[in-house]
């Protein structure tokens, strides 16, 4: 009888086996949304199309992570609440952001340190209800937000950090990390084969990748690269192959946002051209932020570009057909992900999110034919 039983066992394996082709369905590529907004956008939310939220920042107050004030707890205990309307949903604490962690470099030097920084986070989870941590520590080693220390010792120093928080937090919480999406910061700012695999991703910011600081135009959040721009989501996501990094930790990043450069050259339509950084623009905004501006399309780096010859600004951005090429892209190279930053500034209906969705559905659809 226990023969016959373990043979309809394994029977039953290789038929589940068959029918999902091997590999996981796409419909478990997880839409991984920043929120940095306060407490009164939370509840329009719309959490059913997402699998976590990362809410952006804490900060560190000693060697503690800290909420910063009652708004902000406020916040995130909002967002917990949401796991009502959607089972499963991950509501994640994310530390520091652009500008948001000057003390990292220092604080993440010592064991004892990290340790009161682990407990904390333990503690913070623990009590607010939330599931885990999202370092954004921009960036270790290399050079960031300008004045922030950086030093050698920061690669090893946040190897030990995602050591001590594993430990402290055990299996029950994430630990995720965002990463720089450019050639430096992949080759010099982490260990990547010690770090991957305590962490359960990486959300690599495949945008910015042209600056605010640059002074010559560009396309901040390319799928591919181009023979006159190699930082792109695809050079991010092959290069960490290469070395070893799982694919299915690996989630790339949409841009709801767009850069804009001013006193830009009528050459080329202003891409690749010199400019002065102006602003940045919400793609809620797009419809009358661009107005003047004539729209391009760049076959290679499957990218959206826009151009003011009268004014002479140059805008470079994601739109809904970008985006679901990035997710199209994210199922094909069998990614955890997507994730965007982020949530507050996308349209309330027919936007970048639902645009991520319906290709996701859409793969799913043809994958079940």
């Amino acid at each position: 009888m226990k023969k016959v039983l373990t043979s309809i066992k394994v029977f039953l394996v290789v038929v589940v086996l068959l029918s999902c082709g091997g590999t996981e369905p796409v419909n478990h590529l997880k839409v991984i949304a920043y929120y940095s907004a306060g407490p009164d956008r939370v509840d329009a939310l719309p959490v059913e199309k997402l699998d976590q939220v990362i809410y952006s920042f804490c900060h560190l107050k000693g060697n503690r992570l800290a909420v910063d004030d009652a708004e902000d707890s406020l916040t995130i205990r909002k967002l917990v609440a949401l796991k009502a309307r959607k089972p499963g949903l991950q509501v994640v604490l994310s530390l520091g952001g652009w500008g948001g962690c000057k003390s990292c470099s220092d604080v993440f030097s010592t064991d004892s340190a990290r340790r009161e920084f682990a407990q904390s986070v333990l503690e913070l989870n623990q009590g607010l209800g939330t599931d885990g941590i999202d370092l954004d520590w921009e960036y270790p080693v290399i050079e960031g937000f300008p004045g922030h220390p950086f030093k050698l010792e920061d690669k090893a120093n946040f190897t030990a950090l995602i050591q001590a928080l594993r430990k402290t937090l055990g299996a029950g919480y994430q630990v995720s990390f965002a990463a720089g999406g450019f050639q430096k910061y992949l080759e010099d700012a982490i260990e990547w084969d010690k770090v991957m695999p305590l962490v359960d991703r990486v959300n690599i910011m495949s945008y910015d990748l042209v600056g605010g600081y640059a002074t010559v135009t560009g396309h901040h959040t390319p799928l591919y690269s181009t023979p006159q721009q190699k930082e792109s989501a695809d050079n991010a996501v092959q290069y960490l192959a290469s070395i070893g990094v799982p694919r299915n930790k690996m989630v790339i990043g949409g841009a709801f946002y767009a850069r804009v450069w001013e006193q830009v050259p009528h050459t080329n339509n202003g891409l690749y051209q010199p400019g002065v950084f102006k602003q940045s623009i919400d793609y809620k905004d797009f419809d009358r932020g661009f107005e003047g501006f004539k729209s391009y399309w760049d076959d290679v780096a499957q990218a959206p570009y826009r151009y003011d010859a009268k004014r002479g600004l140059y805008a470079t951005h994601d739109d809904e057909r970008s985006i679901a090429l990035k997710t199209r892209y994210a199922i094909d190279q069998q990614l955890e992900g997507i994730m965007f930053w982020e949530l507050p500034l996308d349209k309330p209906e027919g936007g970048m999110l639902d645009a991520i969705i319906a290709e996701k559905e859409k793969s799913t659809a043809k994958s079940s034919n």
